[in-house]
This record gives C-alpha cells, sequence and structure tokens, in this order.
C-alpha cells in the first residue's frame, strides 16, 4: 500500500441516529416490576362498634414481635426459622394436646409488632405464618383429592379453605419499647 494513500473513514453520522432507536426501543418494551406490598384483604368499614368475642386462650396462637426483632410465641422465644413448623402443629394439633387448637376450624393467629420491629422482620415472620397455611392446604389436598392444591378446581379449594379457614389478626402495635 503507498504511503501518500490515507485508510479510509466510515460515516459515523447515522450511528446516533441508531443508538437513540435502540434506546426507545428498550425503553417501550422493557416492563418494571413494582412492588405491591403485602396484599391482605381488611374488613370493610363500620360504624357500629364490633361484637365483643371471648376466645379459649387454647385456640389463640400469639405471635409478638419485639423491637429488637425478637419473636415471642405463646409467651416462650422462638427463633423465625421454627416458626411455619411451629405454626402447622398448632393448626392442625395432630396429637390432640390441651395446649393447641381445639381443630383449625377455631386456631387464630394473633400477630403483634412494636413500633419499633423492622419492616423486614415484619414481613418474614407475616410470610412464615402464610406459608405455614399454604403447606397445610397441599397437605390436605394431596390427602383428600392426590393433586397439588394448584392443581384442584375452585370448589374444592373452597372445600380445603371452609374447614382450614386462615384466620391472621393483627393487633394495633405497641409504642417504641413497650414489648421488651
Amino acid at each position: 500500500m503507498p504511503k501518500d494513500r490515507q485508510a479510509p473513514e466510515i460515516n459515523a453520522s447515522s450511528m446516533a441516529d441508531i443508538a437513540f432507536l435502540l434506546l426507545i426501543f428498550f425503553l417501550v418494551t422493557t416492563t418494571i416490576d413494582i412492588d405491591k406490598g403485602v396484599t391482605v384483604r381488611l374488613p370493610p368499614w363500620s360504624e357500629e362498634p364490633p361484637e365483643t368475642l371471648t376466645l379459649n386462650t387454647r385456640n389463640v396462637y400469639s405471635v409478638l414481635v419485639n423491637q429488637h426483632d425478637e419473636l415471642l410465641v405463646r409467651g416462650e422465644p422462638m427463633e423465625l426459622k421454627e416458626l411455619r413448623d411451629n405454626a402447622k402443629e398448632f393448626i392442625i394439633n395432630p396429637k390432640k394436646l390441651e395446649n393447641m387448637s381445639e381443630n383449625p376450624k377455631k386456631a387464630i393467629i394473633s400477630l403483634k409488632n412494636d413500633r419499633g420491629t423492622s419492616y423486614g422482620v415484619y414481613l418474614s415472620v407475616y410470610n412464615e405464618l402464610k406459608a405455614a397455611y399454604s403447606e397445610i392446604y397441599e397437605d390436605e389436598s394431596q390427602s383428600r383429592f392426590g393433586e397439588t392444591y394448584e392443581q384442584l378446581t375452585i370448589d374444592k379449594k373452597k372445600a380445603i379453605r371452609a374447614d382450614i379457614p386462615l384466620v391472621i389478626s393483627e393487633a394495633e402495635p405497641t409504642e417504641f419499647g413497650a414489648e421488651d
């Protein structure tokens, strides 16, 4: 190649247009997941005071989370990793113990937090309690119908939920540090 010849240049004038079009394409086609939070169905608003219920303490599974993110379950300290299995045992009460729920229809889980409880621990505790019910539904589905809970018809799912209703009662949080 002779020295007086220059290397050919690439025309880059349309590169900016192409980059701009690609940017617009990716902006339009990308979906952004939105955090929806905890989905809980609240009872309808009523001006009337609620009726007073007397509950047998045997049927109440009380879970308290203090400002240090420590669990107190039915008056005893517990680790988060033990909560799911312990809640399942309380709800089902397979050994028919006197200190656990009479039957799954009467079981109530009471969740109470301190205002100092971290949101992450609150969600973890709530998820463990919901997961306990999910596992109970799955086991019940397998034993009754021989199918996974997700494969069941709506009527079969309703039948299981009628026999084992998910009842998680959330109490008003206490003041910061009041539960120590």
